[in-house]
């Protein structure tokens, strides 16, 4: 009875065993397989923040300029993250389109250094279901204004959560000390030095003002912008600041000034090739 006891309980151990083994197996195998697809993907968003009071469609004409340029066009996605953190799609990423748009704008899009933690936050969820759903394993950030401020914030607490090569970040009139015009250095600033040493090292940044006048883009101090470089100087790859004059470098409408719009075609989009006879 002792030896038929043994056994029974021994089959029944080996079944037991057999049948959480083939979960774990099927997990293994579509992790794997979720692994590799992302590891061969030739997908490259280009992902975009607005900055505050501005919404999803904020870069609409810039997009348009772009594929203006260009015979192979970038699709666009729209993103609306709400406050109840429900995630708002617009559009969609075709299968022949290895370079699009992402735009993500917030439901909550009010100024300050809280808000713009709560927008980094946020978007480190929305940041999360892109990941899952388009398995890139690399993209190129631009933000205008505050969205500088939120791509910055991220990069600082959430991009290591991703198996991701964040390889450009192009940050458009942001006040990286608000409206100070002197050194001052606000909380939000010294903070972002704090904890600049999280930046990806391999990132290649580029700061972008705007001068209406000689020192403001008519919103932004220009030294506010040029705080930046106490961020990445020697934290990153290469950190690069450019300013733009004329007529369209004030603040709003920086996202459409001719000079920014060259200035991604050269340096953020991977697959720009200038036309022929193009200045």
């Amino acid at each position: 009875m002792k030896n038929k006891g043994a056994i029974f309980f021994s089959g029944l151990i080996l079944i037991l065993t057999i049948l959480l083994a083939i979960p774990t197996y099927r997990y293994t195998k579509k992790s794997s397989e979720q692994m590799a697809r992302r590891y061969n993907s030739r997908l490259s968003p280009v992902i975009m923040i607005p900055g505050s009071s501005a919404t999803e469609n904020r870069f609409d004409g810039m997009v348009a300029q772009l594929n203006s340029e260009q015979p192979k066009k970038h699709g666009l996605l729209k993103i609306k993250v709400m406050n109840s953190g429900k995630i708002k799609f617009k559009g969609k990423i075709s299968a022949r389109d290895t370079e699009p748009v992402i735009v993500v704008g917030f439901e909550n899009n009010h100024d300050g250094y809280s808000n713009i933690k709560k927008q980094a936050r946020m978007f480190n969820k929305c940041f999360a279901q892109l990941y899952e759903r388009y398995e890139f394993n690399n993209c190129k950030c631009i933000g205008h204004s505050n969205g500088g401020l939120v791509w910055t914030c991220f990069l600082e607490n959430y991009a290591k959560n991703y198996d991701v090569s964040f390889k450009k970040l192009m940050t458009i009139g942001s006040p990286y000390n608000f409206s100070e015009q002197s050194m001052k250095k606000s909380q939000m600033l010294s903070d972002f030095i704090k904890y600049s040493y999280r930046l990806p090292d391999n990132l290649i940044v580029y700061s972008v003002a705007g001068t209406e006048t000689y020192t403001s883009d008519g919103l932004v101090p220009e030294k506010s912008v040029e705080a930046g470089k106490y961020i990445f100087q020697g934290k990153v790859k290469s950190f690069t600041q450019i300013t733009v004059t004329g007529n369209e470098a004030r603040h709003s409408d920086l996202p459409e000034n001719i000079q920014i719009v060259d200035l991604i075609q050269k340096y953020m989009l991977d697959g720009f090739k200038r036309q022929p006879g193009a200045s």
